[in-house]
């Protein structure tokens, strides 16, 4: 690996050219701050801010989906497996997008990638309010509004990557956040829409609400010229008026006929000059404006050719991200954990009715214990993996480890007040989704942010689209909601496991080296 002290003071971050990562050393030791006045702070909490509205809007609406789910059951008499495939697609086509979206960033930037999928999110629940069919809705909500919800909340993460350093945990913290916030907002407006006006007004209204991705969009400004491949400003270089350069010309070419001329004689070739000057600037403004338009191809094309390079180098080139072992159990470990998290929202209502609860619950449903607990848990989180004695790699297990905890609890509880207890551990500890992308960033470095969790959302979205289902073909099977959480919860160790295989070879190995180097001695 290329030495770090090796690298000029004015590197943002070490750029990881192996994309490896040493577990040896502090991760927050390898960084260097960046002179740059917007670095944690000043216009980089505008960012947060942004992200913090993009997941509102995206993640806030998909948890608010069962609204929505009701109404296309009654409208459509369709059975609750096929009606369900409709929230399940739109979730998992916004994080399984992930790894294209990194391609549209490299080549277009944040700022327009996000501004392009609030329009198309926006455009897809527009048209779903005119379904008249389920297959229809798995088009234009499944599909189109969640690829567009993908192209918007992949630069949400990446952009508060960027413009954080020391402060980065806190700042993904606070950003996901919106989560929790947009899952309680939503799920009202929602309610209030369809009772209202029905549920294609409703939907309608939504998208109209969802063009403020537009706006969280415009607010992502690159942070420095190169960054977001272009530039800062959005601004192209100045090119010179045509005006400016016919009136050299035709100045000279006047000067020169009066000089040549130089008598009364040439009075009417003198007449004549206005008209040609005239043709001749309008024939020069024809080329400039054909000189521009071949430039703005050209630098397009140029940009489209660069960000299809880094991101195909990036995931089959010589700087794959698939040649870092820790990085690859990281998507192991993806694969398993999402589907984790959503099983007891799944579950949990079934529980209470089983156990008899239905009353306590309605006065504070145990759902609503895990989204606003976790809210904090982002939080507390991202404060503490931020501390300088704290490695968020560290954070990030014991997190995991919490949760699978919760979950084999969770089915041995049989009260209220216990049910609540886990509740409230699971939402916390999976308040690690907050370090994510720092954990990510460690591993692969910031240049490859953007691919890297690109394909980590991508393994999540996997894990989001086929872990329900699952789990209710466990039940199916046993008859029984705990085997659920037991085999849900032996796979997410085994996720984990993962995670533990390339710290414990790299211990092996220094333990090794010490011992030769001691025996050699």
């Amino acid at each position: 690996m290329q030495s770090f002290h090796s690298r000029t003071s004015w590197k943002m971050y070490t750029s990881h050219e192996d994309i490896g990562y040493d577990f040896e050393d502090d991760p927050k030791a390898k960084k260097t701050l960046k002179p740059h006045p917007n670095i944690d702070g000043g216009w980089a909490w505008m960012m947060v801010l942004s992200s913090f509205f993009v997941h509102i809007l995206i993640m806030g609406s998909q948890m608010a989906l069962g609204v929505l789910n009701v109404e296309w059951l009654e409208e459509f008499h369709q059975s609750r497996g096929l009606t369900a495939w409709v929230s399940s697609l739109s979730m998992g086509v916004t994080l399984i997008v992930g790894p294209f979206i990194g391609l549209f960033i490299n080549t277009c930037g944040c700022r327009q990638t996000a501004i392009i999928g609030g329009l198309l999110n926006s455009l897809g629940w527009v048209l779903s309010a005119y379904a008249a069919n389920v297959h229809y809705l798995f088009i234009t909500f499944g599909v189109a509004a969640g690829f567009g919800s993908g192209m918007a909340y992949l630069p949400a993460v990446v952009m508060v990557g960027r413009y954080f350093q020391k402060r980065r945990a806190l700042a993904q913290g606070l950003s996901t956040t919106g989560t929790g916030f947009g899952t309680f907002l939503m799920t009202l407006l929602l309610k209030y829409l369809c009772a209202e006006y029905g549920w294609r007004n409703a939907m309608f209204i939504q998208g109209a609400v969802s063009l403020n991705l537009c706006v969280c969009g415009a607010l992502m400004r690159p942070l420095a010229p190169g960054t977001d491949g272009g530039d800062p400003e959005g601004k192209e270089p100045h090119v010179l008026p045509a005006r400016s350069t016919e009136s050299v010309r035709s100045s000279g070419r006047l000067g020169g006929a009066e000089e040549k001329g130089g008598g009364p004689g040439t009075e009417d070739s003198l007449g004549d000059m206005p008209a040609q000057a005239c043709h001749e600037e309008a024939a020069h403004r024809k080329d400039v404006c054909a000189f521009r338009v071949l430039k703005t191809v050209s630098q397009l094309t140029m940009r489209v050719r660069k960000g299809f390079r880094d991101w195909y180098l990036g995931y089959f080139g010589t700087a794959s991200l698939f040649t870092n072992r820790t990085f690859v159990a990281f998507i192991f470990w993806a694969l398993f954990a999402y589907s984790s998290f959503v099983i007891p929202f799944i579950h949990l209502p079934e529980i209470v009715n089983l156990y008899n609860l239905s009353e306590q619950n309605d006065v504070f449903p145990l759902t609503s214990i895990i989204a606003i607990v976790h809210i904090f848990g982002k939080v507390i989180l991202g404060v503490v993996a931020d501390l300088p004695c704290v490695s968020v790699w560290n954070v990030f297990l014991m997190t995991n480890f919490t949760l699978v905890l919760g979950i084999f609890i969770l089915p041995l509880m049989h009260t209220y007040a216990g049910l609540a207890v886990i509740c409230a551990l699971i939402g916390f500890s999976s308040g690690y989704f907050s370090l994510m992308p720092v954990v990510t960033e460690d591993l692969v470095g910031i240049e490859h942010l953007a691919n890297a969790y690109g394909i980590i959302i991508c393994a999540n979205g996997i894990s989001a689209l086929l872990g329900p289902p699952f789990a209710g073909w466990i039940y199916d099977v046993t008859q029984k909601y705990d085997f659920s959480f037991y085999i849900c919860g032996l796979l997410y160790m085994v996720g984990i496991l993962f995670l533990l295989i390339q710290p414990c070879i790299q211990i092996i190995e220094q333990s090794r080296k010490k011992y030769i180097d001691g025996a050699n001695v």
